[in-house]
């Protein structure tokens, strides 16, 4: 290890518990980007980070606006860098997000969700790992390698962090469009992803892309009384709950003709890989999942069927009465929201063509039916054949003594395809959280060991890179 390095590493130890009280005031913020009512804290985070970076050592800090008539309430994007390390350095791309989730429903939090909480060795609040935590790591990490060499950085850095991840990230995506040469590097990483278990070094190198869509069913002109009108009137509620049993069937398969002509299977590599991976099925049933079985493909893998096979959900039906007491209604409308997690070989807008046709064409009677896209992200695998995969592995080897492991995700990230797809660059899912971490629900926490951890796999992956 670098002298450079070492100071970097003993820095971070020696100031680990200011990093975590500087995270939990940014936790404290309700930067929930889904709440046009909270586009107050959203604007304050983004402030919160760029003041920060600015403190480090950053240089060209500033908030980019991307609200617009195209996308009105566009919550700002918060860019910084450093590019003096010289003209043929590296150049590394780091990104996070600092918007959060609701934190609904909220009375199944132990402790508030937006008053980070310490218990047996984990930080408790909403965004503590998705992404506030994970993204923090990268700046007490540059701000670690600052303090250590003199103002200076091995390598040169570009930040870009978002606040709209959780809405899909359209902001981010038009700016990477038409303003990519502002983000030039030649390598981009995110931290937003986990480890596959306690201990284990993991990079994850593949996403499910994604549609989220509305379903919207029209019925009477207005609501009615269903004494009156029962039995004459029809029912969007009804005829919504008739559209969505038919787009699965019993053995979870989906129903959308075509849906899976282009999925392409994984590798026989990637499959062995895969099985070798310490995994549980019955524990993850009983602790992650929670439910009395698993459902879905049974001809697949668990990992397989959350990593390498499409999906559809149904995430909440909003509309109709839903107060205490009784009220004898039929709603005029009824909505359901629907999502699909797409992989290889699909794409969003074959995927979305072939869903809104198939919804036309089992309307029930007497009902019109409108389908929305809300947003999109292309499915992605990395490849992992590149030298700045090898230095990640080695500064995680350095950090938690184990080889690392290569896995896909389940979830979406958009912006790693838009890396690739417009930058033209690789990108490194180095997450730090865990599979229990309760991400996009109640009780989010973030194991405070491998936020410290995160941080020196970060400071010796910079160095490495840099030299």
């Amino acid at each position: 290890m670098q002298a450079s390095e070492s100071g970097a590493v003993a820095f971070a130890r020696e100031n680990g518990a200011r990093f975590v009280e500087e995270l939990k005031a940014l936790l404290r913020i309700p930067s929930i980007s889904t709440s046009p009512e909270h586009a107050g804290d959203v604007r304050l985070a983004a402030q919160f980070v760029a003041e920060e970076l600015s403190r480090i050592g950053m240089e060209n800090v500033h908030l980019i606006e991307t609200a617009s008539a195209q996308h009105p309430g566009g919550h700002p994007l918060v860019y910084a860098d450093w590019l003096k390390a010289g003209k043929d350095a590296v150049t590394v791309l780091c990104y996070g997000h600092y918007d959060v989730q609701p934190a609904e429903p909220l009375e199944e939090w132990v402790t508030p969700p937006f008053e980070p909480t310490e218990r047996d060795g984990n930080l408790y609040a909403r965004g503590a790992v998705d992404d506030k935590g994970q993204m923090w790591m990268h700046v007490k990490a540059l701000e670690s390698l600052f303090a250590a060499n003199g103002g200076k950085l091995p390598v040169n850095v570009r930040v870009i962090v978002e606040g709209e991840e959780e809405v899909g990230g359209e902001g981010i995506a038009s700016f990477v469009r038409e303003h990519g040469d502002q983000l030039k590097a030649d390598v981009a990483v995110v931290s937003d992803t986990e480890m596959f278990a306690p201990e284990l070094p993991t990079l994850c190198v593949g996403l499910r892309g994604m549609i989220y869509t509305e379903i919207e069913v029209r019925g009477a002109k207005t609501d009615l009384h269903s004494g009156m009108y029962g039995g004459a009137a029809p029912n969007p509620f009804v005829a919504l709950a008739q559209i969505i049993s038919k787009l699965k069937d019993e053995q979870g398969r989906v129903q959308i003709p075509g849906f899976y002509d282009k999925v392409a299977a994984p590798t026989a590599d990637e499959l062995k890989a895969w099985k070798a991976l310490p995994f549980d099925e019955e524990h993850y049933r009983k602790t992650e999942v929670g439910s009395r079985e698993l459902t879905g493909e049974a001809e697949y893998s668990v990992l397989e069927r959350t990593w390498a096979r499409p999906t559809l959900d149904v995430h909440g039906m909003p509309g109709g009465f839903i107060g205490a007491g009784a009220k004898t209604v039929i709603p005029a409308k009824a909505v359901a929201k629907v999502s699909m997690r797409l992989v290889p070989d699909q794409t969003p807008a074959e995927s979305f063509a072939a869903y809104k046709a198939f919804v036309g064409s089992i309307v029930p009677k007497g009902v019109e039916v409108e389908v929305r896209l809300i947003h999109s992200g292309d499915p992605i695998v990395v490849s992992t054949d590149n030298p700045y995969v090898k230095a990640a592995t080695e500064a995680m080897h350095e950090v938690f003594g184990k080889e690392t492991v290569f896995v896909r995700g389940g979830g979406s990230i958009p912006i790693v395809g838009d890396f690739v797809r417009e930058l033209k660059i690789p990108t490194l899912m180095m997450g730090f959280g865990l599979p229990d971490d309760n991400l996009h629900a109640p009780n989010e926490k973030f194991h405070l060991a491998n936020f410290h951890r995160g941080i020196e796999s970060l400071i010796r992956f910079f160095a490495s890179v840099g030299a």
